[in-house]
């Protein structure tokens, strides 16, 4: 069985053979000057617009998702169609990764954060899926195209659809579902419960029980917005607290069901924030999503 650790290079945890066809996906690179000498406790370096990073609990995951397969798990689905991608070859860069919960139970879809120019699931999407699974959520980690929101929220609705098209193979409910992201990741969840898959190219389905969102100047919103929890810190030099609690508010007076959580001393992209002030936020926002079902 292999097991990789902290002075893994990154390019062999992207080259290994049970990852292949997705083992890009797993660490960003757009920033990386040579990748092939870097290594997993240097991962904080591909992550710029993030803090709080472990490489620790980095390889801790990646070690779990060897795991998985060695057992016959499928931890990854490919969300378009292999001529889509041939017509588009940035769509190899999109797809599911998979932390199944309890059968049957409602699934969330995470989106990392990285400005839309990387998109740092390491960091940002994989431990919050990991931590929703062991709650008993079904939870998704989405790869998706950089470059700018459209292409993103595009990816994010076709992997909605798929989720609904493959539920009873995924053994998840579709009901009450939830979507999560930081920063850009977060305005992709919101814009996609504010207006549907069916408004990014995608078939319509029933609206999310909740959005999750952390650290985003994200301002737009509709009175018929699914109920929003949102979380951010008031050192965060990239997204004001403020803004955020003002959308929040916003949503409240539109009598939409919303929470604000403000972090006192955390900057922008703390993703679970362990060890910080932020420890536990996702319990909160746990709790918020259970009282939308």
């Amino acid at each position: 069985m292999k097991t990789f650790t902290i002075n893994s290079s990154i390019s062999e945890v992207i080259n290994y053979d049970k990852f292949r066809g997705f083992g890009h996906l797993i660490f960003p690179t757009e920033f990386a000057h040579n990748i092939n000498s870097m290594k997993i406790n240097q991962v904080s370096s591909l992550l710029p617009y993030h803090s709080n990073i472990s490489p620790t609990e980095s390889v801790d995951l990646i070690n779990k998702l060897v795991n998985r397969i060695d057992s016959g798990e499928t931890i990854f689905y490919e969300i378009y169609s292999k001529s889509e991608k041939e017509k588009d070859p940035q769509k190899e860069n999109t797809g599911l990764f998979y932390f199944p919960g309890e059968p049957n139970a409602p699934f969330a879809v995470i989106c990392a954060r990285g400005g839309f120019q990387y998109v740092g699931s390491i960091h940002e999407s994989f431990p919050h899926a990991d931590y929703l699974s062991q709650q008993g959520f079904n939870a998704f980690a989405l790869a998706y195209r950089t470059g700018g929101a459209d292409d993103a929220c595009e990816d994010l609705a076709k992997a909605l659809n798929f989720i609904f098209d493959h539920s009873k193979e995924l053994n998840v409910s579709t009901k009450g579902y939830s979507l999560w992201g930081g920063s850009a990741g977060a305005r992709m969840a919101a814009y996609l419960g504010s207006y549907g898959p069916q408004s990014f190219n995608g078939k319509p389905i029933s609206r999310p029980g909740a959005i999750i969102m952390q650290y985003t100047g994200h301002t737009d919103f509709t009175r018929n917005d699914p109920p929003t929890f949102a979380v951010c810190g008031t050192n965060d030099g990239i997204a004001n607290y403020r803004i955020m609690e003002r959308r929040i508010n916003n949503l409240k007076s539109a009598g939409i069901d919303a929470e604000f959580l403000k972090i006192p001393g955390m900057s922008h992209g703390f993703g679970l924030g362990k060890g910080t002030n932020a420890e536990g936020w996702i319990d909160k926002a746990i709790e918020f999503w259970k009282r939308q079902l």
